[in-house]
């Protein structure tokens, strides 16, 4: 492989880096849009919800939607921001985003522990390099900062508070907040048992590298979360993401890229002598 080859996998590289230190995944090839319900009416049993009730209620109904469009902006200890923009899903994790902050904007699809980095220009006729994240048949374990991700690192909190009613992305929400500790996020979901064992045990191996985590949440009045403001606290700092979703359960299905398009990250290091 020559210097320009090698320049265009360092460029494909240093997008798909941006990228895994903060996904979750489990299993699968493909991956279909589920369906959102509810009439987007707040019944009137919402007003008596405890904060713990009421993100429960938005958990079960997100997971049952698996599916939103997400737009999110990170700001990063190490002071540079990056975007992510596209779809999100979740259980199992997947995403079909376009990814900002690096020297150019990449497309990078994944499906399980599966990683897809769109390739700035092809190698060897191949315009998408795989990156497999799992090791030795052990799931690569990390945070994928999706709705349902988010929600559920607050079920079972004493600390959540309601902090009121405002208005976020144009619609009428429920302000939440919580402010943990690192033992506080890796007992989440203990006391209600409301998520599936695996993705709990899942979700309490991925926050261990966090010391504190500090979380606002609005759900809208059709229960799904419309946007979360997160600081997450870990050995090298913190760092600060906004998200934004909507359109639950209504985006197209997520797949991989064609095979004869995909050469993967081991092969290229092969080509490359390294």
């Amino acid at each position: 492989m020559n210097k320009a080859v090698r320049t265009r996998v360092g460029a494909a590289m240093a997008g798909a880096v941006l990228l895994v230190g903060g996904l979750t995944a489990c299993g699968g090839d493909k991956a279909g849009a589920g369906k959102a319900g509810g009439d987007g009416k707040a019944g009137a049993s919402e007003a008596a919800q405890t904060p713990a009730e009421a993100v429960k209620a938005s958990y079960l109904k997100t997971v049952k939607a698996g599916f939103a469009k997400a737009e999110l902006s990170t700001a990063g200890a190490d002071g540079k921001t990056t975007g992510q923009s596209g779809t999100k899903g979740w259980y199992p994790s997947t995403h079909d985003i376009t990814l900002t902050g690096g020297e150019k904007p990449h497309r990078s699809t994944m499906i399980g522990d599966t990683v897809y980095t769109q390739m700035d220009k092809p190698v060897d006729g191949k315009t998408w390099m795989r990156i497999d994240l799992a090791k030795d048949g052990k799931p690569g374990v990390r945070l994928n900062e999706d709705p349902a991700e988010y929600l559920a690192m607050l079920l079972g909190q004493e600390k959540l508070t309601l902090v009121g009613t405002e208005k976020a992305g144009g619609t009428e929400t429920r302000h939440f907040k919580a402010v943990l500790t690192h033992e506080d996020l890796i007992k989440a979901d203990e006391s209600g048992k409301v998520m599936e064992q695996k993705n709990r045990d899942y979700l309490h191996e991925a926050v261990k590298h966090l010391t504190a985590f500090e979380a606002d949440v609005w759900i809208g009045a059709d229960g799904y979360p419309v946007r979360v403001d997160a600081v997450s606290t870990d050995k090298d700092g913190a760092s600060r993401t906004t998200a934004k979703f909507s359109d639950y359960g209504s985006v197209p299905a997520i797949a991989a890229p064609a095979a004869d398009d995909v050469i993967s990250f081991d092969d290229l290091m092969k080509g490359s002598g390294s």
